[in-house]
């Protein structure tokens, strides 16, 4: 154990807890841009986008991360070589990003167009009565509105995606996760560096969910 629980060895897992902070913290707010994206479209009368938008939520949700996070890895370059001829080698922290970002905004856009048909129909009627256009009324009246209704699953997402950006280990993505299967590796002793990593786990899951009640209880006050 004394071997194992060094500053160097501990300093080598909190900076793969960091990469999965902001493989976690990117992918939460990319997703969040194609939910405002995809949730419209759901909500859209224009079936094809009504179409696009059910289509990849149904397909990233339908499907493991775990797949998702290969096919972009290994499927993807394969279908640039076909259609191109130009061999790539893509790379690993960007495909984790990547992966995760279009699974959480499947996620997301369920989680907005729920926020944004929990605003009152009084308010779209306030709006289109002012003569308020139907983006400038999404993006100050609508949108808002539906953010705070979504901040506890928003929080949970985030949560989720800290958990999930371990799968990112299988692709050699220096996480938390990859770094600790690295220090078993080394010392044969795999139990301990597992702790250790739980712990950090958990360390940071639980100061994301005080901080959201503080966020929650403040936006509560503000209504």
């Amino acid at each position: 154990m004394s071997k194992i629980l060094t500053a160097e060895n501990l300093g080598f897992l909190l900076q793969g807890a960091g990469l999965s902070l902001l493989l976690a913290f990117g992918a939460l707010t990319i997703g969040m841009v194609i939910g405002v994206i995809m949730a419209s479209a759901r909500l859209s009368k224009v079936k094809i986008f009504n179409w696009l938008g059910a289509i990849y939520v149904e397909l990233f949700r339908g499907t493991p991360m775990l797949l998702q996070i290969f096919f972009f890895y290994l499927g993807v370059p394969v279908l640039i070589r076909m259609v191109t001829g130009v061999r790539i080698r893509m790379d690993v922290t960007m495909v984790a990003l990547i992966a995760l970002s279009l699974n959480s905004g499947a996620y997301q856009t369920e989680l907005i167009r729920s926020g944004i048909q929990g605003v009152e129909k009084g308010q779209w009627e306030a709006c289109e009565t002012l003569g308020i256009s139907y983006w400038t009324m999404m993006l100050k009246v609508i949108l808002p509105q539906a953010f705070k209704r979504i901040i506890p699953p928003m929080v949970s997402e985030f949560i989720t995606l800290i958990k999930d950006s371990s799968l990112a280990s299988c692709i050699a993505v220096g996480e938390l996760m990859y770094n600790t299967q690295v220090l078993g590796a080394r010392y044969y002793n795999y139990l301990y560096p597992l702790i250790i990593a739980a712990v950090i786990y958990l360390c940071m899951t639980l100061v994301i969910s005080w901080f959201a009640r503080r966020l929650e209880r403040r936006l509560a006050v503000s209504d």
